[in-house]
């Protein structure tokens, strides 16, 4: 697989919030973030709250921050508060490890970057993004 592009990230975003309405969820945000955390394409449905861009921004942006999902980091977080707090301040607001984020991997398994959603339950922002890999990357995440 090739980079992160422009295209391949729209199709994730897409799949995701296809996956969404299928599923009748809350309206989403989406966000997909390069291997270093820069955005490379976000949508916002109508009817999300403003919040929703910046939770799903965060969240993506943790996972490829942390290489790992994000619910990963929930029970660790918890487990190691101090540990926590720091990376939050150091994130400057962005770094969010709440479950709804996961890996973008290439066919190498090399991080390339991460999908994040905010809306619904961490369950369901996780699902959408995990369905969307599926979909587009043949299960490769």
């Amino acid at each position: 697989m090739p980079a992160l592009t422009l295209t391949l990230a729209s199709k994730i975003t897409d799949a995701a919030i296809a996956a969404a309405r299928m599923q009748k969820f809350a309206p989403m945000a989406v966000v997909v973030v390069d291997a270093a955390g820069h955005v490379v394409t976000l949508q916002r449905e109508d009817g999300a709250t403003m919040i929703r861009v910046d939770i799903a921004l965060g969240k993506a942006w943790t996972s490829a921050a942390m290489s790992v999902p994000t619910r990963d980091l929930v029970g660790r977080a918890k487990d190691n508060p101090g540990f926590f707090n720091a990376l939050m301040a150091t994130g400057k607001g962005k770094f969010i490890p709440q479950t709804g984020a996961v890996l973008i991997k290439d066919g190498d398994g090399a991080i390339i970057g991460a999908v994040g959603a905010s809306g619904g339950t961490g369950d369901q922002d996780e699902q959408i993004c995990l369905t969307a890999l599926a979909e587009v990357l043949d299960g490769a995440h």
